[in-house]
């Protein structure tokens, strides 16, 4: 239905029958037009005017029901509720014919056929799924047959009138044929639940087949996509059917496939390309119907902007890979350009910082020590820059073999404690008596604990606490580095651990460069494990590094 669809009473709707609500009006036309004539036959025929008042009476409900009759409305190819007869319309055909009865000397008077026409109206006035008005109209006529056995004795005997009473007959007997058989509704009737089906298939926006194994269409509800001629879909080529006609030839064994697996049990879905259309697309899901394997159902959307959108998508992400890609080239190109002088301004500053070639005064010694100083940081930096952008191009490669933790931990520890006996800070450990086995790449896993405690040491205050702790944990190795300085907030605590993020105040921001942290949780990520960080601000930093172990 294309109107907003309102549930009726009933349990039916009905396929309109354009030409009921004509055929009904003409019956009651003449109907009327029948009485009338007989009044007339009566009045020249000497009839008293008991008689030719209930013959009036008789005709006023065909007259009056024939006005108010609705116009025929236009045809619809879809089942429209069933509407019960009203009741001021059925009333008068069970009423008047009773009187006519009782005041025309019952069944001996001259019109006594008449208890015949409440079935008339009955039948004229009933509905597909609505018989109310002929049990009504058998019920007012076995009343006019009480009526006029009961009026018999009471009123006076009219004069008989053979020509009238057979007249008028012959007149009930053609219309009781009448509005029998022409007046029944010949529209389908339609259970309520199918059509309530229907018309939520045929208004749904996509398009609803049954289809045969092969592809073949066997009924269709709905919408079709653009470029898809439902029609066609019916039809067979060479075994196959109408829909595998209508699709782009490449796409052909993905659909047959699809069509496969539904008729196997499994639910399957596929996008694909209409013949008559090449820009655009067509999105259809299929799987078997319940209780019978030689029928598919299917839903055919159109999937065209969606195509498109992702088209989109996938180009947008091609070339940010390819930005990304270039620019760790150029961060690994050039990271290599700057090590090798940077290595060559080293090795100077330390001949120079020893004194080697001659004596120095010692402001060109402290000089030198500032130069090594720096340059170190500086190689420090383009190194984990080097490696940020061989993991961000896919290009790190990890060399792993089986090795003691312990004595990673250690070599780590002994890399920071000039740092940290600077600030006076104290370097502890807590490590298991047992072996604590790892597979890791020897250089990655140094580097991560490297990363871990400098950045515990550049953010403890002096005479601070830096406790560094392993253990085994569920086949796993748990590491953590604990320390009790400035602590980080916990709205800087979501940004750290991705490249140049950092953390603090500007002081603090100064004395690293956002990249260790990084580094140390994308360096765990490639052994398959975790870096997490707990802070508390004021108190402490924990970092917890979990790695299988064996």
């Amino acid at each position: 239905m294309n109107a907003p669809f309102t549930p009726p009473s009933a349990a039916t709707l009905v396929l309109p029958d354009p030409a009921q609500a004509r055929r009904r009006a003409i019956w009651h036309l003449l109907w009327g037009i029948s009485l009338l004539a007989l009044t007339v036959m009566a009045l020249f025929s000497g009839a008293d005017v008991l008689t030719l008042l209930a013959l009036m009476v008789v005709a006023l409900p065909a007259v009056g029901v024939f006005a108010i009759q609705p116009l025929p409305q236009s045809p619809s190819p879809w089942p429209q509720p069933v509407l019960p007869t009203p009741v001021w319309a059925v009333v008068p055909w069970l009423v008047c014919p009773v009187v006519a009865m009782a005041i025309t000397g019952g069944f001996q008077g001259p019109l006594s056929p008449f208890v015949f026409v409440p079935v008339l109206g009955g039948l004229a006035l009933r509905s597909p799924g609505d018989e109310r008005p002929l049990v009504w109209g058998l019920g007012a006529a076995a009343l006019a047959a009480f009526a006029g056995a009961i009026a018999a004795p009471l009123l006076p005997r009219l004069s008989d009138n053979a020509l009238l009473t057979s007249g008028l007959g012959l007149v009930v007997l053609l219309f009781g044929l009448v509005a029998a058989l022409n007046t029944r509704h010949t529209g389908t009737v339609v259970p309520l639940t199918m059509a309530r089906m229907e018309s939520a298939l045929t208004d749904q926006p996509g398009l609803t087949l049954v289809l045969a194994p092969n592809g073949r269409a066997l009924a269709a509800y709905g919408a079709a996509p653009p470029a898809m001629d439902v029609d066609a879909l019916f039809s067979e080529y060479d075994g196959e059917g109408g829909l595998i006609e209508a699709i782009h030839p490449p796409d052909r064994p993905a659909v047959r496939a699809a069509l496969s697996r539904a008729q196997a049990g499994q639910p399957a879905q596929v996008r694909f390309t209409p013949r008559a259309a090449l820009d655009r697309r067509v999105l259809l899901v299929v799987r078997r119907m319940q209780g019978d394997s030689r029928r598919i159902a299917a839903l055919m959307l159109d999937a065209t902007l969606q195509h498109a959108r992702e088209s989109e998508l996938d180009q947008a992400r091609a070339e940010a890979e390819a930005q990304v890609l270039a620019r760790s080239r150029f961060i690994a190109y050039l990271s290599h350009e700057l090590r090798t002088p940077l290595n060559a301004v080293l090795g100077f500053s330390e001949m120079m910082k020893s004194q080697l070639v001659g004596p120095l005064s010692d402001r060109y010694i402290d000089y030198a020590s500032s130069i090594h100083t720096a340059g170190s940081h500086l190689l420090d930096v383009i190194g984990n820059v080097l490696d940020v952008s061989r993991i961000d191009a896919d290009r790190y490669e990890l060399h792993r073999e089986d090795i003691d933790a312990r004595d990673l931990a250690d070599a780590a520890m002994a890399l920071v404690r000039v740092q940290a006996d600077e600030k006076a800070i104290d370097l502890s450990a807590d490590l298991p008596d047992e072996t604590l086995l790892v597979h890791v790449d020897r250089r990655a896993f140094k580097q991560i604990l490297v990363n871990l405690l400098s950045n515990a040491v550049k953010f403890t205050p002096a005479n601070g606490q830096i406790e560094l702790a392993a253990r085994r944990e569920d086949n796993a190795m748990v590491l953590t580095v604990k320390d009790n300085g400035i602590g980080i907030a916990p709205e800087d605590l979501a940004r750290l651990g991705r490249p140049f993020e950092q953390a603090g105040d500007a002081k603090q921001k100064a004395q690293g460069t956002g990249l260790g942290l990084s580094l140390a949780r994308s360096l765990a990520e490639l052994h398959d494990g975790t870096l997490t960080l707990e802070s508390t601000l004021g108190e402490g930093t924990t970092a917890t590094l979990r790695i299988p172990a064996f």
